[in-house]
């Protein structure tokens, strides 16, 4: 087994539900933090969603409006547990004004052997 400490960046360009984070079908991962930056001069409403693949379901962990210059530190809680093929998705009602960063360790079995 590995463990791999990760960041995974993203920016919404649209105001469509759009997946920023997948795990493939051999790997898990601990999302440790996960900052939202709204760098419009508006509030933002901005939703975040597991997308918890056994199910075939999206699952809305994060609803809020966030305001304008501002920063929502670990919008994921405490930890969220991704899965084999699970994913985080966000939308925001305005394009071009989410970013943010994905904090998580990503653990896999590819090297373990038997």
């Amino acid at each position: 087994m590995t463990i791999q400490y990760k960041n995974q960046g993203f920016s919404l360009t649209t105001s469509n539900l759009t997946t920023v984070l997948t795990i493939d079908s051999s790997s898990r991962a601990l999302i440790k933090d996960m900052p939202v930056t709204n760098e419009h001069s508006a509030n933002i409403i901005v939703e975040a969603y597991v997308h918890d693949s056994s199910a075939g379901s999206d699952f809305e962990f994060f609803h809020k409006d966030v305001a304008s210059d501002t920063t929502e530190f670990n919008i994921a809680g405490q930890s969220l547990i991704l899965e084999e093929g699970d994913s985080i998705k966000i939308q925001c009602d305005t394009a071009n004004t989410i970013n943010g960063v994905i904090s998580y360790a990503l653990i896999n079995r590819s090297q373990e052997n038997g």
